[in-house]
């Protein structure tokens, strides 16, 4: 095997290249570092915001910049007419979807007795219906080797005054693993990630309790989008092809 010159610079392995990613709330936080983080192992992006257009076009101008395709698409995905736009768009634009992440949701924290029902039916239908929603149109899209991504979190455990965001994550863990028998057959894998207590925007409800947070968490310090990301790359890659059905904690131990 010949040698590489000095002047040469080495291939850098891309090993998501030629697939498609769907991924939803990709405009911001852990959404967006996801994409990046997928498109730098070679992805092709398909970014879903919901409001956030500029935010949106901004992670795809830093995907291409980086050498990949990307585009961004507007869409509800509590909504099943914007969902099955949402797929038929990514589908148009290239041709296959091979990992989806339903990433999108929202994080409201109140005690049930002031959980009114707007609030209620707004969790259920983005964190809930969303990912049912998409998965079911993407799913008809994906062949033996697709990935399927979902997003819980360490709430579900049980947090206080988060009753309907921890009984959403509570519900996307029984989809993640009732969805991992229905697909396997069909050599399709589906996980979760179970975040714990992330520096995003999302946490921002919980700032004033950021050094009791830190001080519970063996690592020392609050996730990161990128600690995130990285993980969701591996289940996405052809190295996580056995593992299936499966919550993955990833929160600096501070679940223990």
């Amino acid at each position: 095997m010949a040698a590489i010159s000095a002047h040469e610079p080495a291939t850098v392995a891309k090993p998501l290249a030629g697939r498609v990613a769907l991924i939803t709330g990709a405009s911001r936080g852990i959404g967006a570092a996801v994409a990046r983080r997928l498109a730098a192992a070679g992805a092709y992006v398909a970014v879903n915001y919901s409001a956030s257009e500029a935010a949106a076009n901004e992670v795809v101008r830093a995907i291409v910049d980086g050498g990949t395709k990307a585009i961004a698409i507007r869409a509800d995905v509590s909504s099943e007419a914007d969902v099955k736009a949402l797929v038929d768009q990514t589908i148009a634009s290239f041709g296959r979807i091979d990992i989806l992440v339903n990433n999108a949701g929202i994080f409201p924290t109140q005690p049930l007795t002031d959980l009114d029902s707007a609030t209620l039916d707004n969790v259920l239908d983005i964190n809930v219906r969303g990912p049912i929603f998409v998965t079911r149109q993407a799913v008809r899209h994906m062949g033996p080797g697709g990935r399927i991504i979902n997003f819980s979190s360490l709430a579900a455990k049980g947090a206080a005054n988060m009753a309907a965001y921890a009984g959403s994550k509570a519900f996307i863990e029984g989809l993640t693993r009732s969805l991992a028998l229905e697909f396997g057959p069909r050599g399709i894998t589906v996980n979760a990630v179970s975040p714990g207590a992330t520096e995003t925007d999302m946490f921002a409800p919980m700032l004033p309790m950021k050094e009791y947070v830190v001080s519970r968490t063996p690592l020392g310090r609050l996730g990161q989008a990128d600690d995130i990301a990285s993980v969701v790359a591996f289940l996405a890659s052809a190295e996580a092809g056995w593992v299936t059905g499966q919550v993955i904690g990833v929160d600096g131990a501070l679940s223990f």
